[in-house]
């Protein structure tokens, strides 16, 4: 396993090299001079000049790439251009809340997409498994920010209902915005995890269904076993392999998923972030946050494959 890991984290730096080179050609593709905005519409040419010269926003691009990388690779992401603090101390302010915000909403997907997988699967065809299904595809088809704004509206802002409906009032049940304390932390983990939940629970009921009509869970049957032990300890367990997969490749969905989300629920988290430094152009900040966001899949990923040797050790992981 260790040959498996070492092997795997050198694979990362062609990864991370190629989404610095296409991160780095997006943003000098994108309209608008960093310097200009900096300086301000009204500035003179010579304050922008100066400006661009002291970023080194004058140099070709190849240069500018070069210097990037080399400074990268002595852990150096730069500095700000808005703030000029060191982008490694912006990511760091920010990235716990993003962390600690996909984890939470990829544990209530994994509870809710196992337990609804299972027992659809267990009643296969039945109202139940055909209703949870309907669930999962309105869940997985609903945009995220959508979902997010319709959360505020009915739990934060509340809508004019008749006086005998007794929820959904104008009672602020929830926080529309921030993050820390319970009721900051309730819709925008639903929101976010909600399309988790459904992709988990689609894949678990047909990797199930799969299982469960396999040879040795009809052996298990036959001899007697309790069905909740042939369900929970024989099928579970190996039914749980491409749903860890899914899972893994969900949370980093997630990362990606949670700049819209912290958007709309005010969050200063990782994808907040982004949004702001892509509108700023500050190259610096979006560049070393996709990086960090892009190692954190990949190791991500690298922790779902060793999950695979525990679930079955059949699995030669080298």
């Amino acid at each position: 396993m260790f040959k498996f890991i070492i092997r795997r984290l050198l694979q990362t730096i062609p990864v991370l090299i190629g989404v610095s080179i296409l991160v780095f050609s997006m943003m000098h593709l994108i309209p608008g001079d960093p310097a200009q905005i900096l300086a301000g519409e009204s500035a003179p040419k010579e304050q922008v000049e100066n400006i661009r010269e002291r970023l080194g926003l004058n140099e070709p691009i190849p240069m500018q790439y070069f210097s990037y990388v080399t400074d990268a690779v002595q852990g150096d992401l730069g500095n700000s251009m808005r703030s000029g603090r060191p982008v490694a101390e912006e990511i760091g302010a920010r990235f716990w809340v993003t962390v600690e915000f996909s984890i939470y909403a990829t544990i209530l997907g994994v509870f809710l997409g196992l337990i609804a997988g299972i027992v659809s699967a267990t009643r296969k065809y039945s109202f139940l498994d055909t209703s949870l299904m309907l669930v999962a595809l309105f869940g997985l088809s609903m945009p995220n920010f959508w979902l997010g704004l319709m959360l505020i509206q009915w739990f934060s802002i509340g809508i004019d209902l008749p006086a005998w409906v007794p929820f959904f009032d104008n009672t602020s049940w929830f926080s529309p915005s921030g993050w820390g304390n319970f009721d900051q932390l309730v819709l925008p983990v639903i929101t976010l995890g909600t399309g988790s939940a459904a992709i988990i629970a689609r894949m678990t009921r047909s990797s199930m269904l799969d299982v469960i009509g396999q040879d040795y869970i009809r052996t298990a049957r036959a001899k007697g076993v309790k069905e909740t032990i042939v369900i929970y300890r024989h099928a579970l367990k190996n039914a749980m392999i491409p749903v860890v997969t899914v899972v893994g490749l969900q949370f980093g969905s997630l990362l990606g998923g949670a700049v819209l989300a912290e958007s709309v629920f005010a969050i200063n988290g990782m994808g907040k972030l982004i949004i702001d430094s892509i509108t700023a152009r500050d190259f610096p900040v979006v560049q070393g946050t996709i990086l960090v966001v892009a190692l954190l899949f990949v190791l991500v990923n690298l922790l779902v494959d060793i999950t695979y040797n525990f679930l079955n050790k059949r699995i030669d992981l080298d």
